[in-house]
């Protein structure tokens, strides 16, 4: 027999692109990969053991873990786990059963010094409803003897004894988390929890968005009604985008939200989340898999009388994956970097497609475009644009909406996002995929999402200053001419009251963006900026004012209004469209920032269009075309705005941002914390602490920096001790994080129609 091959990994479990014989890993002390899965019953609180076939040359005859194998070269995890539990138990079930629960390293010395083990083990539960019925295991003879079912107490008790008909297998340490986990899940208080859930929901502040629909006409209000049933698609593809397992765990606690006054608390702070992870909360669960929808499998096993099959619980994990739903969830990057190598992968790294593995081989990775991946949504998503478009007398809306409509299913997005870009309309629609928050993996792929309002002509005529001084705002960025781009182009700026919104507008919610992302578009044609006005004056009135009133000196206090918070929401949109984009590396290689600093970019990007936005509105109040009242304002609301987005979390792109510049402006004694534990601007300091961090993250973006980004941030993006102040203060008055909007004027849309 062929010896089996393992990959060789690095002491941080990260694939090399080497493998070796089983043996010589062993040998050498290799790292290399394995496989845990435990079966645990619900309804028991069992878990399933196998018996070890007495022809094993170690633990022969002694009870061990449900499955375990070694992680073949080439294969994946999560591949293995699978594979594992069909050859040995004849079980077969599908991804979302399988839940990670932690990755342990099982290091040790054998075979008087020969043999050495550093084995990374990713340990994974499945929970099923009931215990199997022992009969419908089909068992591998070579490997297994008998299983049988055991009361996690009783294990627990015959590991700690050390029972000799089961294999050592530790209750302490790291490995203990299986146990504590099992425990803590199912022992848990629901008054408590419900406790809990209330308080995370208390932090956002629900309210009611309203717009006035009298300036669009009937035929655009006709098309209004279309285009929101289209966007409403969009929640079901970004749920789909989040997590394998997150549209069934959706539907289970929806159908559930009437049972009890716990089910509704879990469906209503779901709703706000769009995922079982909390944003405030650094992504951790609120919910775990014995909360999710229970699924039905009636070929998982042997039939046997009387029992319809194995149901189990959709499993997602305790932490947010980072690669959400856009690659192999057991995929690392070396695999995704080492795999992009070939020449026909150009397209892996691109905004629109997702990476998949072929179940038959591991190694084989390949990609799926959006518009193949979710057909069944964007095909209807494309039919209500098509129709919508018939219907409105808006030139350039009817251009948008049929060309996005062709790009949802032609997966090329070029000239919708110009169509879009161009868009002259009462009625405005950002509808589509364009945000790579989600990807923390790498920051490459897009979400879809749906903004939909009506234009503010008033205030859209004010903010044509900032769009139009783009270029001179470029020629001046404080950082070497040598990464200043001649080619910026003036950015059209609207200003809407928004109507409706969904897709990925999760958790806090956004107050302007900038798009497209698309680099060639940035290149050729600039970006657009859209202002969501009355969100910005619901945060101001519910969060911002309130933030000013606890945290900022008294004397500085009324320095703060909306007109500046808004200002400085504009220019951080302008800037995200100045500044480096497209680049050429010290090899002279063209690149983009996106490519280059990866899943460090979105957290830079963030604070470059804030700290730049801040340099902008000085260079232009200098320059006599905005007031020179609005200096001392602009600083003291933007100190303000710091508190306001670091309670995201350190987690969120904005929150990493922000924490950044607050800890450099901090640090340079540009803002002062008092002893009565309040916050001040100093006005003769701020100035020169603005443009030098505007030329740290500036020249990092332009050089595509990664070490330099992964450096600032580390340094910077901590949660020091003035920071913890003023969150303290702010949870101690119980202030709101964020806003969850709803939108009355949907439903009366409905109702007409």
């Amino acid at each position: 027999m062929v010896e089996e091959h393992l990959d060789v990994l690095t002491s941080s479990g990260q694939k090399t692109g080497i493998s070796k014989p089983r043996g010589a890993v062993h040998r050498d002390g290799d790292y290399h990969r394995a496989v845990h899965v435990w079966i645990f019953a619900e309804s028991s609180q069992q878990l399933l053991l196998q018996k070890r076939a007495d022809s094993k040359d170690s633990w022969p005859g002694q009870w061990d873990i449900s499955s375990a194998g070694h992680v073949s070269a080439g294969d994946s995890s999560l591949i293995t786990a699978r594979r594992e539990l069909q050859e040995e138990l004849g079980l077969t079930l599908p991804e979302d059963a399988f839940e990670l629960l932690f990755v342990f390293l099982q290091q040790s010395v054998t075979n008087n010094g020969t043999f050495f083990n550093n084995e990374f083990d990713d340990v994974y539960l499945v929970t099923t409803v009931a215990p199997i019925p022992l009969e419908a295991f089909t068992l591998q003879e070579s490997e297994v003897s008998a299983v049988k079912y055991i009361s996690v107490e009783e294990y627990k008790q015959a590991l700690t004894i050390k029972d000799p008909q089961y294999v050592p297998n530790s209750i302490d340490g790291q490995y203990g988390q299986l146990f504590d986990i099992i425990a803590k899940r199912y022992q848990s208080n629901v008054e408590a929890r419900c406790l809990d859930i209330q308080k995370k929901i208390n932090r956002y502040a629900h309210i009611t968005l309203s717009a006035e629909l009298t300036g669009l006409t009937e035929e655009d209000k006709e098309a209004l009604v279309l285009v929101i049933h289209a966007a409403r698609l969009m929640d079901n593809i970004f749920h789909q985008q989040v997590w394998c397992s997150n549209p069934s765990l959706r539907d289970w606690l929806k159908g559930r939200a009437q049972i009890s006054e716990f089910d509704k608390l879990k469906w209503i702070y779901y709703s706000i989340n769009k995922t079982p992870w909390s944003c405030l909360d650094e992504n951790e669960a609120f919910l775990t898999t014995a909360d999710s929808a229970i699924i039905l499998v009636p070929e998982a096993a042997k039939p046997n009388v009387g029992w319809k099959g194995v149901e189990y619980k959709a499993a997602f994990p305790l932490w947010k994956p980072p690669g959400a739903n856009f690659y192999p969830p057991d995929m690392d990057k070396m695999e995704f970097e080492l795999w992009t190598k070939g020449d026909e992968k150009q397209d892996a790294a691109g905004f629109f497609s997702i990476i998949k593995r072929n179940t038959d081989s591991a190694s084989d990775l390949y990609s799926v475009p959006y518009s193949q991946e979710y057909s069944s949504f964007l095909t209807r998503a494309s039919e209500l644009l098509h129709k919508a478009g018939d219907l409105t007398s808006s030139p350039s809306l009817k251009r948008l909406l049929h060309s996005k409509a062709d790009a949802f299913l032609s997966n090329d997005y070029y000239d919708s996002d110009i169509a879009w870009m161009e868009l002259d309309s009462k009625l405005d629609v950002t509808i589509g995929p364009y945000e790579t928050y989600e990807d923390v993996l790498f920051g490459y792929k897009a979400t879809f999402e749906a903004f939909i309002g009506v234009r503010d002509d008033k205030a859209t005529a004010q903010v044509k200053l900032f769009g139009d001084h783009l270029q001179v705002l470029e020629q001046n960025l404080p950082m070497d001419s040598i990464y200043k781009s001649s080619e910026v182009i003036s950015a059209p700026i609207r200003v809407v009251q928004l109507v409706y919104n969904s897709g990925d507008v999760k958790g806090p919610q956004t107050v302007a963006f900038n798009l497209p992302n698309d680099e060639r578009i940035v290149k050729d044609r600039g970006t657009s900026m859209v202002m969501l006005k009355n969100v910005s004056e619901a945060k101001f009135k519910l969060i911002l004012q309130p933030i000013v009133d606890v945290c900022i000196i008294k004397e500085q206090r009324e320095l703060v209004d909306f007109d500046s918070f808004f200002t400085h929401t504009i220019c951080h949109e302008c800037c995200h469209g100045i500044g480096p984009h497209t680049i050429t590396l010290p090899s002279g290689q063209k690149s983009t920032v996106r490519l280059e600093l990866q899943e460090l970019h979105s957290a830079m990007e963030e604070a470059k269009a804030d700290i730049v936005g801040l340099w902008a509105l000085k260079f232009l109040i200098d320059k006599g075309l905005l007031p020179k009242s609005l200096v001392k304002s602009m600083y003291v609301s933007f100190l303000a705005g710091c508190f306001r987005s670091v309670r995201f979390g350190l987690e969120e792109a904005h929150g990493k941002g922000q924490a950044l510049q607050f800890n450099w402006l901090y640090e340079k004694g540009a803002f002062v914390l008092h002893p009565d534990e309040t916050f001040s601007v100093d006005f003769d300091k701020i100035e020169d602490a603005v443009e030098g961090l505007s030329r740290v993250i500036l020249t990092t973006q332009a050089k595509g920096d990664k070490d330099a980004a992964q450096q600032l941030l580390a340094n910077y993006c901590v949660m020091t001790k003035p920071l913890k102040v003023a969150l303290e203060k702010l949870e101690m008055v119980q202030v709101p994080v964020d806003i969850a909007p709803e939108f009355p004027v949907v439903d009366e849309l409905f109702q007409e129609k």
